[in-house]
């Protein structure tokens, strides 16, 4: 979406000698990113899904072919190193071709030559990913030139890796307690997948603590000396990840690269207890959920980059506040730098503008439907066919584990547990996708639940949104969500609209303009009834079948 003028940077603010990183000077740095097949952008989505799916290959292998554990749960994290964390993929390829070349006698030799060629073209792409590094940052300090600063946060306690450091150990510590545990399952199937889920746990916690040593590695790096400094444009995305832009690309065409910021500081860390009892924390922290719920991305701004930007590289960036009585923004990276390919950036940019093409198109159709309709004293929404097929494929799910858990030689403990705590999960989730029902007065909102229906008055609510398979309506101190399956392309082929998104327009568009709303008052059964009572019956019928198929 195009802009007519970026908000502007206090020259103040701006280092000497910095330059202004243009297209043409950018041009270069695209020139050297590595080519697509080296996976340069996952999406995170995808990798946790193939990572998955290495995992259960892994584990049905050990299970029934005898596949040594280590390597079963070890293929599975180094397809992560491949898609996400390509800089372990040096120590873990040889390692894997190690626990291969040991395991080679008692497996089949096709399994053993498929796998190790897997690894090794691996190795080979994640190097020419790694090697395209060096020309980016060449390319890079060349437009910097000489301009070089100290971040602004230079003096400030790096916060790089916090989370993911615990977060390691914690996965880690649960790896060896699963596999210090092993022996205490019944079966020898039970045993070598437990020792493949033990061995995969601590490989994603090792994964967690590398990616956090690496992380404050390079920020504390940059902050140590003075760094390259480039002048940019920066924009916000719909979904909050930050767009890194040519200095003259004034309507924000082409994304050079993409990194997720924040600008909490240590200074902030230690005045928390005391801004929780601020009157203005809530509302600030309102703020920032209505601003991460906003469907629209943010407006241009002017910029600096601090650091010369390479995949996977860490950066500070002190930008123009949204607000133009607030002083320049410092924020650092909590993730990687991540580059788009003009191809890349292209596209990204086409579906951001096809999707508020058509969250505009929404909105004006759910007003002109509101608006042509006759005022009714009450309007109702409840569960369709899409949240019944919904339900029937998590009952379907849910009966397959079930019966794949119970009908061994050998019911163990921890199959029996899994079984019934899957069917309390499905007993409470089921009747919310049967059943669920959002009605609307003049008051406000009744929303059902296990409970009963929720009143949420007009003034509370936040926001109503569709977010991939998930309807998510979001009042002050709590939300409310349902999924349902969706198929984007085929809506957009067949012009079709989800019962989600009309619904989410026409309350957002209810939710504006109080002339919209309904001027009656709900009755008790049109707010609709407890679904706890369903959500017991369900529980019992699960119970039921276990004690018969048991």
């Amino acid at each position: 979406m195009p802009y007519d003028e970026p908000l502007r940077l206090p020259a103040a603010a701006i280092p000497d000698d910095c330059r202004d990183w243009t297209s043409g000077r950018a041009a270069g740095w695209s020139a050297a990113l590595p080519p697509r097949w080296t996976f340069l952008r996952v999406r995170r989505s995808i990798a946790g899904a193939v990572t998955t799916l290495a995992f259960c290959a892994g584990a049905w292998a050990a299970m029934l072919g005898g596949l040594w554990p280590f390597v079963a749960a070890g293929f599975a994290v180094y397809v992560l190193w491949v898609l996400a964390r390509p800089e372990l993929v040096w120590a873990g390829a040889p390692a894997l071709l190690l626990a291969l070349a040991m395991e080679a006698p008692s497996q089949p030799w096709v399994v053993t030559a498929v796998v190790a060629f897997v690894v090794v073209v691996s190795w080979v792409v994640v190097a020419v990913r790694l090697r395209a590094r060096g020309a980016q940052i060449d390319q890079a300090l060349d437009a910097a030139s000489e301009g070089t600063a100290r971040t602004p946060d230079a003096d400030a306690k790096v916060l790089r890796g916090r989370f993911l450091l615990p977060l390691g150990l914690v996965v880690l510590g649960l790896g060896v307690l699963t596999g210090a545990t092993a022996r205490l399952w019944g079966t020898a199937d039970d045993r070598r997948v437990s020792w493949v889920l033990a061995f995969y746990l601590a490989g994603l916690g090792v994964t967690a603590i590398a990616s956090a040593w690496l992380g404050r590695h390079r920020a504390v790096a940059l902050r140590r000396t003075p760094a390259p400094v480039l002048r940019v444009l920066v924009r916000d995305d719909a979904q909050g990840t930050t767009e890194v832009y040519a200095s003259d690309d004034l309507a924000a065409l082409r994304p050079l690269f993409t990194v997720d910021l924040t600008s909490y500081d240590g200074d902030e860390e230690d005045d928390e207890a005391d801004g929780d009892d601020e009157p203005g924390a809530d509302e600030e922290l309102e703020r920032l959920l209505d601003a991460a719920d906003d469907d629209t991305p943010g407006p241009v701004r002017e910029a600096v980059l601090y650091g010369a930007p390479f995949d996977g590289a860490e950066v500070v960036v002190l930008s123009a506040d949204e607000d133009s009585d607030q002083p320049p923004l410092t924020e650092w990276s909590t993730g990687p730098v991540r580059p788009l390919s003009p191809g890349a950036g292209a596209r990204r940019i086409a579906k951001e503008k096809a999707r508020e093409e058509q969250n505009r198109q929404l909105a004006e159709q759910a007003r002109e439907s509101v608006v042509d309709r006759v005022p009714a004293p009450v309007r109702r929404w409840s569960a369709g066919w899409l949240d019944w097929v919904a339900a029937a494929l998590l009952v379907q799910w849910g009966g397959w584990l079930a019966w794949s858990g119970i009908t061994g030689s050998d019911l163990s403990l921890w199959k029996l547990t899994l079984v019934v705590a899957l069917g309390l999960y499905g007993a409470v989730r089921v009747p919310v996708k049967l059943a669920w029902r959002i009605t609307a007065d003049r008051s406000g909102l009744w929303v059902t639940g296990l409970g009963g229906p929720r009143h949420v008055p007009w003034d509370d609510i936040r926001s109503v949104r569709r977010r991939s398979f998930e309807l998510k309506l979001r009042w002050r101190d709590d939300d409310w969500s349902v999924a349902a399956p969706r198929w984007a392309w085929f809506e957009r082929r067949r012009g079709l609209v989800h019962p989600y998104d009309a619904l989410a327009a026409e309350l957002s568009a209810m939710r504006t303009d109080p002339a919209l709303r309904p001027t009656g008052e709900s009755t008790v059964p049109e707010r609709g009834r407890p679904l706890w009572p369903l959500a017991v019956v369900l529980a019992l019928v699960w119970a039921a079948l276990l004690v018969v198929l048991g």
